[in-house]
């Protein structure tokens, strides 16, 4: 049986030293470790946490960027609109003008100061106006209105119109001067061709001619004065 020896003081101490070395020795590789792992940890978070406030910051930019680029098209949209606005206006004080020009001038037709040296004359001009309402009406009786002072001129470019009529289409339609309804003499001058039994009347008149140019005529006036719209894709 063996016998067990009690170990010396010193030995004691020395073992204790051992001791005390080794868990101090294990307790400083575990801080270390944990301060690793702390630092890992913490160059995570930090990392995310930067990644969030870079995103963050990026959204906010983009969010503002993108304010500001709608604001500069609104700003730009705007003063566009204001700038065509401007043209149209002046454009549409140019065609007013124009015509109302055009329509102080109608008289001068009625003397005969209208058109150029060797243009047509007031019968001339009559007459066209009443040769347009018979082949529009195609009838072998029409009535002619015009405003008394210009019965004389009228029934001449009567005359004259149903000549060229009949060389033109090989049939009379023969002519007669309303006198029981002239035209009010705050016209112009021109002249209605009335048939269908006085239900239908072609109002050839100065200022009738003029409203229609106004409306039907216009896209071509435009386009003569101020060129083609670029933005226009269809015409008519």
């Amino acid at each position: 049986m063996s016998q067990v020896h009690a170990m010396s003081d010193d030995q004691v101490a020395s073992e204790l030293k051992k001791m005390t070395a080794f868990i101090r020795q294990e307790a400083i590789e575990k801080a270390r470790e944990i301060q690793v792992k702390a630092d890992e940890e913490f160059a995570i978070e930090k990392s995310r946490l930067v990644r969030q406030e870079t995103a963050a910051i990026d959204a906010s930019y983009e969010k503002k960027f993108k304010q500001a680029g709608m604001s500069q098209q609104i700003a730009r949209s705007t003063v566009a609109n204001k700038t065509r606005i401007k043209v149209l206006s002046a454009r549409q004080e140019v065609l007013d003008s124009l015509f109302e020009s055009a329509r102080g001038k109608l008289a001068d037709f009625t003397s005969g100061k209208g058109g150029s040296k060797g243009g047509p004359n007031y019968q001339d001009i009559c007459k066209n106006l009443i040769l347009e309402g018979m082949y529009a009406l195609n009838e072998p009786k029409l009535a002619v209105r015009a405003r008394k002072q210009d019965y004389d001129v009228v029934k001449k470019a009567m005359a004259d119109a149903e000549k060229e009529y009949k060389q033109g289409m090989k049939k009379d339609s023969k002519l007669e001067l309303d006198e029981k309804n002239a035209q009010p003499d705050g016209i112009s001058g021109g002249v209605s061709i009335v048939g269908g039994g006085g239900k239908i009347d072609i109002n050839n008149t100065f200022e009738e001619r003029l409203k229609l140019l106004e409306t039907d005529g216009l896209p071509t006036l435009r386009a003569s004065l101020f060129g083609e719209n670029a933005n226009r894709k269809f015409s008519d």
